[in-house]
Order: structure tokens, then sequence, then C-alpha cells
């Protein structure tokens, strides 16, 4: 039992890891768009429920609360399981959990987003310049492309490699890294076929 009597210490990590899950799907881009007043973020463009698809409802604010959330739900969990001493095996664990909760959230038939900010608020817990450099890496690419799908695909192909330099002594932290990268680049498996065919739609191009 742990110090509250009443938990046993074999279903701890049971509990962080199910509360990850249960936090990843909520769906902040669905919540903000109904306060807003806007359209579900799943009927309109991409069918995303993310920042980029609410962004092209015009609402930047909206947008940019969509984009917290969905960094916050990342981060908040897998900080708190490192600031309680978790296991590394449970820390990553956490992470992985709410991850694919924004994936595959509960509470909406199994169906959510693709994962870029969420999988972005996990890789800031577990460290710091790893989330800063896959941020580099997005904006750059947007920059220099203007497409948001190109610059997620490419921060998600090259955060293996920076969590190889800068996790390399977490083994459990890495795996995780590694198993987000290949979610995100399969999820973005349309936009990559678009890109491939000049079909894909950018910011700013016609």
């Amino acid at each position: 039992m742990n110090e509250l009597g009443f938990i046993p210490v074999t279903l701890i990590p049971v509990i962080w890891i199910v509360a990850a899950y249960l936090l990843g799907s909520v769906a902040f881009g669905i919540i903000v768009s109904k306060l807003f007043g806007l359209p579900d973020p799943r009927t309109v463009g991409s069918g995303n429920p993310g920042a980029t698809n609410v962004l092209r409802s015009g609402k930047k604010l909206a947008a940019a609360l969509t984009l917290l959330g969905d960094v916050l739900k990342g981060w908040i969990p897998v900080w708190l399981a490192l600031r309680s001493d978790m296991l590394m095996w449970v820390v990553a664990s956490v992470g992985l959990a709410v991850f694919i909760g924004h994936l595959y959230p509960i509470f909406y038939k199994f169906k959510g987003g693709k994962g870029v900010a969420t999988a972005l608020g996990v890789m800031l817990a577990l460290s710091p310049l790893l989330g800063l450099a896959a941020i580099v890496t997005w904006v750059l690419v947007f920059a220099i492309f203007r497409y948001s799908s190109l610059a997620a695909i490419m921060a998600a192909a090259l955060a293996p490699v920076y969590a190889w330099f800068l996790l390399s002594a977490y083994k459990d932290y890495f795996i995780t890294v590694l198993v987000m990268a290949v979610f995100l680049i399969w999820r973005h498996k349309t936009n990559i076929e678009k890109l491939l065919t000049g079909t894909e739609s950018g910011f700013g191009k016609k």
C-alpha cells in the first residue's frame, strides 16, 4: 500500500497512465470552436480538430488557444510524473498515453487529431532542448515552404535524431519519442500523398 493507505503501489502507474490517456482524449479544438461559435473543426478543411484547422476559420485567438491547450495537455502529465519521481518507464508511458489519447480519444469515438502539438508538449517536458529543436525545425520548414503538414512531418522525422543525442541516457524516453514520430508521420500519410501530387493546400499559396 502507498502512503495514503488505500491504493496498492502496483496500481499507481496504471492510474497515472489511464489519467494521462483521458486527458489526451480532451479535444481542445472542438471545445474552443464551440466556445467561439465556430463550426466543429472535424466538419471543415482537413477534418482535423487541431490548431491549424481551427486557424482556417479565421479566428487566430481560437487557434492559439487550441494550440496552447494541446501542448499543455502533453506537457502537464509528463511534468507531474517527473516531479513525482515516477520510474522512467512510467514517465515514458504517461507521455505515450496522453499522445495516444489525442489520436484516439475515448470521448470522440476514437477519432482524434494528428498529435503534433501534444507530442511537442511531451517532448518539452522530457527535454526543453528537444522541444525547442522540434519547434525550430517546424518554423524553418514552414517559413521556407509554407506547408504546415510538411513542417510537422520534417519535425517528426528529425525528433528521434535530436532525442538520440539529448536523451541517449534515457532509453525509455527515446523510445517514446520514436514511437510518437512514427505515429505522426503515419497520421500525415494523406498529406504526404497530396504533397507528392502537388495538391496539398499551403498557407499563402494559390
